[in-house]
């Protein structure tokens, strides 16, 4: 079966051997030539993911017509902020009979839209699915064992998916609230910079665990407000996510966080934003502003914008926590 995954970075290489296990055709895409030829040449990413080694039978492209064409499932795992773009390249081009699953996480910052919405703008499609959860590229890639929610109200994309990307690594919990998980997936990176900085302030993990706790409240609170079911904070895309991506140094997003609150210069700062994609910074001002526009009560997120971008001081998160 042929399978198109559109973009290859880290997560995007990850899933490629994955569905690579499950012996299925895969084709991964770019935009960039540099990009292609890189990968072809190392058959990898050793900087991003060391000692993990792309098969010669996955192939690597720029022509996306030549990805997508007879691919039952397409695979969106770019950032973001570039899956409004992927809509517009699938929209005259997707087939009914083709499945998409979407990778990526965030929300769009000027229309607040989460990314099955922004697809969903472009391309008309009920063979939809989201997946998220708590795993690194790398740990994916060296064959952990990891677990993903798969969020679909299409029972054949569900039972695509389950034969083509679950396997003796791979487990896959499924559910039909996909708003949940996609509110899950992105929060949490904007949750694990205030952890990182918590951490940066040489506080305890007593006093991380006192943050996260408070946070999974709190994410319960917005997923019923924007019409979700409460009971996805339990899963892999809820709890699971928070706690990988808001306690290790691997979480871009954490590190970050863990430099501001370890007084890291402003160069340090500003060099690591600059060359790192940290969703969260992205996600943050399209959480702030979907909150207010929704009047959903989230102080948490109004404190770490006001750190991130009006000036207050870390040490602020502490006060919040035993007040709140």
């Amino acid at each position: 079966m042929k399978i198109a995954i559109l973009g290859t970075g880290a997560y995007g290489i990850a899933l490629a051997l994955m569905f690579n296990k499950n012996v299925n055709n895969i084709v991964m895409w770019t935009k960039f030539n540099e990009e292609k030829e890189y990968l072809e040449n190392n058959r990898g990413n050793p900087k991003a993911l060391p000692n993990v080694f792309i098969p010669d039978n996955i192939k690597i492209t720029t022509d996306f017509d030549m990805a997508i064409n007879n691919a039952k499932l397409i695979v969106i795992a770019v950032p973001s902020a570039y899956v409004h773009d992927m809509g517009i390249m699938l929209k005259d081009k997707l087939q009914s009979n083709q499945h998409i699953c979407i990778a990526s996480k965030g929300i769009e910052r000027d229309t607040c839209s989460f990314v099955h919405d922004i697809l969903l703008r472009s391309v008309t499609t009920s063979n939809l699915a989201v997946i998220s959860g708590p795993s690194f590229a790398i740990d994916i890639a060296k064959g952990d064992p990891v677990g993903l929610s798969l969020a679909t109200k299409n029972t054949e994309t569900e039972k695509l998916l389950k034969e083509t990307l679950q396997n003796d690594s791979l487990k896959l919990r499924t559910t039909d609230d996909i708003i949940g998980i996609e509110i899950c997936g992105s929060i949490k990176n904007v949750i694990a910079i205030a952890s990182g900085m918590i951490s940066g302030m040489d506080y305890s993990l007593s006093t991380q665990a006192m943050f996260i706790t408070e946070a999974l409240h709190d994410i319960k609170s917005l997923i019923d407000s924007l019409g979700g079911n409460k009971k996805t904070i339990l899963s892999f895309a809820g709890v699971g996510d928070l706690l990988l991506t808001a306690t290790s140094c691997q979480s871009r997003n954490f590190k970050l966080g863990y430099l501001i609150g370890s007084n890291a210069s402003e160069e340090e700062i500003n060099n690591y934003i600059t060359n790192t994609t940290i969703e969260g910074l992205y996600t943050l001002k399209s959480i702030y502003k979907l909150i207010g526009s929704k009047k959903v009560d989230m102080p948490i997120i109004d404190l770490i914008y006001d750190i991130i971008y009006n000036g207050k001081d870390a040490k602020e998160l502490i006060t919040f926590l035993i007040n709140k």
